[in-house]
């Protein structure tokens, strides 16, 4: 897949996905490279059980089975703890991880790290680890069926090519 052009990265962004080691809402080491093989869509917010951030979990665990019916991931990554997420997670039946980023180094990493919180915004990683979309100016209604729209026609465009 070419590389994307400015305007359709966070200016930010890497243009691999960073080998940064976080904790899950169950406690376990997480690494994006771990989903090596398969698309990943990284969705950073700013807190656990905010108003905003419930509505776009909700919306990407309302999808999460199209998602995964497409080969891919949803990690959700903010700067609260592994409890935070666990009780998010267990509070609205989230089936999808949620990462602790509470240092806020994969945020800095993906260019959304405001004072200390992470931004809301998306990133879909491809099945080699480079980030090939990044949506800004995230509003939450909505938001997750954008990014499987997305996803869906990468994977169509990716077998139209016979990929």
């Amino acid at each position: 897949m070419p590389p994307l052009a400015a305007d359709e990265r966070h200016a930010g962004a890497p243009a691999m996905a960073p080998a940064i080691a976080l904790h899950d809402q169950t406690g376990c080491t997480r690494r994006l490279s771990d989903y090596r093989g398969t698309l990943v869509v990284v969705y950073f917010y700013p807190q656990d059980d905010t108003p905003g951030c419930t509505i776009e979990g909700k919306e990407f665990r309302d999808l999460h089975e199209k998602f995964r019916a497409l080969e891919c991931a949803v990690i959700g990554v903010s700067t609260d703890s592994p409890g935070s997420h666990r009780a998010f997670a267990e509070k609205h039946g989230f089936p999808f991880t949620l990462l602790a980023d509470e240092a806020g180094e994969m945020a800095r990493a993906f260019g959304v790290l405001r004072n200390g919180t992470a931004e809301r915004a998306t990133f879909v990683i491809d099945r080699d680890g480079r980030v090939v979309r990044a949506f800004d100016d995230v509003t939450p209604r909505g938001h997750a069926k954008r990014v499987l729209n997305f996803v869906h026609a990468l994977v169509e465009s990716h077998r139209m090519i016979g990929g």
